[in-house]
């Protein structure tokens, strides 16, 4: 009773095919796949250039502000 023959894997596949129908898998292995390729595109963005994708944050004044409020100016790191 250690391992499984394939036997027991057919088995196990005829079920998932037998409750979520071959439609329902399909979509969710091209779904799978998207967000696999999503990923990979995001990594290779992260490897450009910090600088060009971040755009400089902008701060505001507002001159409705509350007047407990604090305004600080955010600056970043060089």
């Amino acid at each position: 009773m250690g391992t499984f023959s394939i036997w027991h894997w057919l088995i196990v596949l005829l079920i998932v095919v037998m409750v979520f129908g071959t439609k329902k898998l399909k979509n969710i292995g091209s779904d799978l796949g998207g967000a696999v390729k999503g990923f990979k595109d995001g990594m290779k963005e992260g490897g450009q250039s910090e600088e060009a994708a971040a755009p400089a944050p902008q701060v505001t004044q507002n001159a409705s502000a509350d007047k407990g409020t604090i305004d600080v100016e955010a600056k970043q790191k060089s």
